[in-house]
């Protein structure tokens, strides 16, 4: 059970947290090796009740933070899962 006196969970009255830490770790990923990172999420996260699941679209959104090159973000989200899973190459 989780409350609001856990240490770990942040409650934001004005919006989704940035992950600050995060995004100086992904940025630095990015940085060092852009082909061999993949976009991935615990979508629908299975361990969380359902009054306490992230929005997923915020945080999708942060991957243009982390990764703000277009062209490396269709390496993270297309080109490089192609690479790993041996999907078809897109178009």
């Amino acid at each position: 059970m989780c409350c609001a006196a856990c240490p770990r969970r942040w409650y934001s009255k004005i919006g989704p947290p940035s992950y600050p830490e995060a995004a100086t770790i992904a940025r630095d990923f990015v940085k060092a090796a852009p082909e061999r990172l993949v976009w991935g999420s615990d979508w629908p996260h299975p361990g969380l009740p359902d009054d306490h699941k992230p929005d997923d679209a915020l945080l999708f959104d942060l991957l243009s933070v982390w990764v703000p090159d277009e062209a490396t973000r269709n390496r993270v989200l297309v080109r490089n899962p192609e690479t790993l899973y041996g999907f078809a190459k897109s178009a």
